[in-house]
């Protein structure tokens, strides 16, 4: 159980055609972008992965295939096998110990949703015990979830009951409680931080790696954060962290995902659409998206 989530870990896109269909052709492409682009661990069917909106055979297929891609190279992927229905989530979850995952994460029951504590971690429970080889994380999203718990606590209780708990994936704006789960049990567990646009902020308190979406397209500007920090230079650090803001910024006014995906398509990675409730963007928005991009300069911030 000593999978670190360090460094930069890739939220993939799940691919689609035109016709809103798996398009599992395209994986190859992703991984190869992702290895050009000095990352080296996909974290697959997450948020970014539009995993609510898959059905579980379209997971298990999208799972197999990463499987598959990646056997053989320098990359490395991290199942997200979280659902509403536990038995599908346990599905999941021993079919990503069989395809040689080196984790799984899994994210709140959001439609019923846990009442306390403790049936979150009996949820949780559940889910890691159909993968006793392979490390768990919680993957914590309250703003999607709508499941809101200390995740201090949550490393307080939840070892009992999950033997392979790894750590959290932290995607809360909550700085403080960040710091306290870096400290849990001697700094014990693993706590890659969720949200690109705050990397800095949480380096700064002792964060060693992060799981994000922007990290499939702009890693390099990730990249040059991470090594500014790591050499005490703040002010580069801080105007690469900002060159995050602003990127993150322009996409959400198209709505985030699907001008996310559209933008993998401009670098010559066709994920193809969003799917339904995500919205996907029109030629007319995708035309004035690049546009936007390329006034900010974007596109310079995507090279090595």
């Amino acid at each position: 159980m000593s999978i670190k989530l360090h460094g930069l870990v890739a939220a993939t896109h799940t691919p689609f055609d035109a016709d809103g269909k798996l398009n599992l052709r395209v994986v190859e492409k992703q991984a190869e972008h992702l290895l050009r682009c000095g990352v080296r661990m996909a974290f697959i069917a997450g948020s970014t992965g539009e995993s609510h909106s898959l059905t579980v055979e379209e997971r298990l297929l999208l799972a197999q295939r990463w499987a598959e891609v990646v056997r053989g190279s320098d990359l490395r992927f991290v199942v997200h096998v979280g659902s509403n229905c536990l038995a599908d989530a346990r599905r999941l979850a021993a079919q990503a110990q069989d395809l040689g995952a080196v984790a799984i994460a899994a994210l709140a029951p959001s439609y019923f949703k846990p009442k306390t504590l403790d049936t979150l971690v009996a949820c949780c429970a559940e889910i890691a015990a159909a993968a006793p080889a392979v490390p768990f994380y919680f993957y914590d999203f309250p703003v999607l979830t709508g499941v809101q718990f200390s995740m201090p606590e949550f490393l307080t209780r939840a070892p009992e009951r999950i033997p392979t708990l790894a750590g959290i994936k932290f995607t809360n704006a909550d700085l403080m409680a960040y710091q306290k789960c870096l400290h849990a049990q001697d700094g014990r567990f693993d706590i890659p931080w969720g949200l690109d646009e705050y990397l800095l902020a949480a380096l700064a308190l002792g964060a060693a790696g992060g799981v994000g979406s922007s990290y499939n397209f702009a890693a390099p500007l990730y990249h040059r954060v991470i090594a500014a920090f790591q050499r005490g230079d703040l002010a580069t650090a801080r105007a690469e962290q900002f060159r995050s803001v602003q990127l993150i910024e322009t996409l959400a006014r198209y709505g985030y995902l699907g001008a996310a995906k559209a933008l993998m398509g401009f670098l010559g990675v066709d994920v193809g659409p969003a799917r339904l409730p995500n919205a996907t963007l029109t030629a007319q928005q995708q035309t004035q998206l690049r546009a936007d991009l390329e006034a900010l300069g974007s596109f310079d911030w995507f090279r090595m």
